[in-house]
């Protein structure tokens, strides 16, 4: 059951950032790593949504779950709106 809580007080860490810059940092595996910073879009229920903006004036959505945060899969940093970090949660 600690799974659970420890799942559930991730989401309202994230939940409380909706709208705010982010630094998003996953391992996608084999020493790979995706850095990049976009805004915390939206909330779900098991997911959440990054959308972020490229050089070329594009822009694309990722999301990720609660259970990457929590496996340290994906690294989270939240700036404030003067430009500093504000938070960062590994897990």
């Amino acid at each position: 059951m600690p799974a659970k809580n420890s799942l559930s007080k991730i989401k309202e860490h994230v939940e409380a950032f909706v709208g705010q810059r982010v630094k998003l940092k996953a391992n996608r595996g084999r020493r790979k790593t995706f850095e990049k910073e976009g805004i915390l879009e939206k909330t779900y229920p098991n997911i959440f949504v990054v959308k972020i903006d490229d050089e070329n004036s594009t822009s694309r959505r990722v999301s990720y779950s609660y259970s990457d945060i929590l496996t340290k899969t994906v690294e989270l940093t939240v700036f404030a709106k003067d430009g500093k970090k504000r938070i960062k949660w590994a897990g």
